[in-house]
């Protein structure tokens, strides 16, 4: 039987006017992985604050077990600014100790790239002071990791990691015996660390077996039968259950609810995309020129980030761009944003951007543009428009799309100024999106969104026709709004993944095995000839077909998802059925081609 660590019972805690928490009653025993989900403000942080002993509740008692080993993370870190790294995670172990401890080489390697800390100056001899918010916070979670705990207390624990970083966390919380308790807007992380959810909402911790997946239908499922009133945000969820059935089998690692119910709850739901509808749209809209990009350098001050890139984003394109830090995914959109405002005078530095002339481009960059605090927010919406039209015959009033994106009519009349982080990353992309774009790019847009917000906006985005970039580390919103995914491998080259964010991780996993060896060879082995290398012209002319070859494939995906459409219409139509399924054989043959040519062209461009 499982040893109880924490237990909680009947805690209360009021803010003003609002009680965050009322009557609370859980507990934490060992091998739990409870995730911590529910809207911003509604208590998630005060709730395990008080877990971990860390604020007094009101009422009640939080009582721990005797001797808990406890380990928090915490929004705001308690590092010594004047201390050094290695004083502060290490401690006083020898070189020799810490580097003959197989988890503190896990942990260093993992969070910072390297036992000898490549983004830090001066390694592990680094002193705190000067260092970013991020930084910081990586550090502060490797302190916590290298330790040995009963219990580990995370909030926000993925902020200001990237997507290998996320699976490296993910991977190691699942191999550790510690009891876990998380806080985070992250659902691809979730899915792969938890067992259990709680949902603070309203006062109230609703609990649920299993990670995110199995949150999402049995809440649905909990509402359908309960017949409540929030017929909207019902809605929304059965839609993201349906993206979730319908997608990879491996999202959740244990599917654990019951697939026949979850089957029949989304039977009448749709695909969340009508990808051929919203390609007519933004052909409308947008024109075929949209960004055209020619044997283009892209730089950062002195350093260079890309170079002979060609590329072509067309209209309804929908990309995800992932990368390692630093290799220029904010770079080459600031580059396309240049060229568009300017109307193609602000080139890079070399080659050249052609951008479209009838696009209308929204930029959402990682910095909150600052408001007028005087300003409420209903104001601050309507100062861009009064309406907007969403697509797909979807108009809506400033104020019904402000309380879509969580400001209800009361909040509306709340001045920006008195509004958290996360009220004002929503404000500020719903003016972006009442500004009526036919081009969106999305910077890091899930920072500081709560997990309903970021289903609403996935919604939104749905019908939105257009072309889009979202960089992110979130791959779970990566995956749910884009259809592709390309990559910045750090080698100054931007490459198409066919399987996404679980390639990217594969090849950056490939290059860091193959480059430890290399770097080895290189220090020893006498200097041998050079190896044959693909020339500038074959490599820029291989580029230029790997273009090609990869609209043609979004073209084929197009017409095979008509075909599905058309087959499932003409059921009792044998004669057409069968014409059809011929035309989509041959379809899916001529594909399989074109993807092994995909593959010989990725390999020299």
């Amino acid at each position: 039987m499982a040893v109880n660590l924490v237990n909680v019972e009947q805690v209360s805690k009021v803010y003003g006017t609002r009680a965050l928490l009322d009557g609370v009653s859980l507990g934490v025993s060992e091998g739990d992985r409870i995730g911590v989900v529910g809207r911003n403000g509604d208590g998630k942080t005060t709730l395990i604050r008080m877990l971990a002993k860390l604020e007094e509740a009101d009422t009640g008692r939080v009582t721990h077990s005797g001797g808990l080993r406890l380990g928090v993370l915490t929004q705001h870190d308690s590092l010594d600014p004047q201390a050094t790294i290695r004083h502060e995670v290490i401690g006083d172990l020898a070189d020799h100790e810490w580097a003959g401890s197989a988890k503190i080489r896990d942990v260093l390697t993992g969070l910072f790239g390297g036992l000898a800390l490549p983004g830090f100056e001066h390694g592990l001899d680094t002193v705190i002071a000067p260092l970013s918010g991020g930084e910081r916070r990586r550090i502060a979670l490797a302190k916590l990791l290298i330790a040995e705990q009963d219990l580990i207390v995370l909030d926000e624990p993925t902020n200001h990691l990237d997507v290998e970083g996320i699976s490296w966390l993910a991977a190691h919380l699942r191999a550790r015996r510690s009891a876990l308790v998380c806080v985070t807007h992250d659902r691809w992380f979730l899915d792969q660390v938890c067992t259990r959810m709680w949902d603070v909402q309203r006062g109230s911790v609703h609990e649920y077996e299993g990670g995110y997946s199995d949150y999402v239908f049995a809440r649905a499922e909990r509402e359908r039968i309960a017949a409540t009133e929030e017929v909207k945000r019902q809605n929304l969820m059965r839609k993201e259950l349906a993206w979730l059935r319908r997608g990879a089998p491996a999202r959740t690692s244990k599917p654990r609810f019951r697939i026949e119910a979850a089957n029949e709850l989304i039977a009448d739901v749709p695909p969340p995309r009508d990808t051929s509808e919203l390609m007519k749209f933004a052909n409308a809209r947008l024109g075929k020129t949209v960004f055209d990009l020619e044997d283009v350098t892209v730089q950062a001050g002195p350093k260079t980030l890309l170079t002979h890139l060609t590329w072509q984003l067309g209209p309804g394109d929908r990309i995800g761009l992932v990368g390692v830090n630093g290799a220029g995914k904010t770079s080459l959109l600031r580059a396309l944003a240049d060229a568009a405002r300017s109307q193609g005078e602000v080139q890079p530095a070399a080659g050249k951007i052609v951008a479209g002339k009838t696009v209308k481009l929204a930029y959402l960059s990682q910095e909150v543009a600052e408001l007028d605090k005087n300003l409420r927010v209903l104001e601050a919406v309507q100062q861009v428009r009064d309406r907007v039209d969403l697509g797909k015959g979807r108009e809506m009033t400033a104020g019904q799309l402000c309380e879509q994106f969580g400001f209800s009519k009361e909040k509306q009349w709340t001045p920006v100024g008195d509004l958290s982080g996360g009220e004002r990353r929503r404000l500020q992309i719903l003016r972006l999106l009442m500004d009526e774009p036919n081009v969106l790019f999305l910077d890091e847009p899930t920072n500081d969104l709560d997990i309903e917000t970021l289903t609403q906006l996935e919604d939104l985005l749905d019908g939105w026709p257009g072309s889009m970039i979202v960089i992110s580390h979130d791959r779970f919103f990566i995956e749910r709004t884009t259809d592709r995914v390309m990559a910045l491998l750090g080698d100054r080259s931007l490459r198409m993944l066919p399987r996404g964010v679980d390639e990217y991780l594969e090849r950056r996993k490939r290059m860091e095995e193959e480059a430890a060896p290399a770097s080895a060879a290189a220090s020893s082995a006498p200097k041998a000839a050079p190896a044959a290398t693909v020339s500038p012209q074959a490599a820029r002319a291989a580029k230029k077909e790997l273009q090609k070859v990869e609209r043609q494939l979004d073209k084929m995906s197009a017409r095979e998802t008509e075909l599905h459409a058309q087959i499932a219409a003409h059921a009792t139509d044998f004669e057409k059925v069968a014409a059809l399924d011929a035309e989509l054989r041959e379809l899916v043959a001529e594909r399989d081609e074109l993807e092994m040519r995909w593959l010989e062209l990725a390999e020299d461009a």
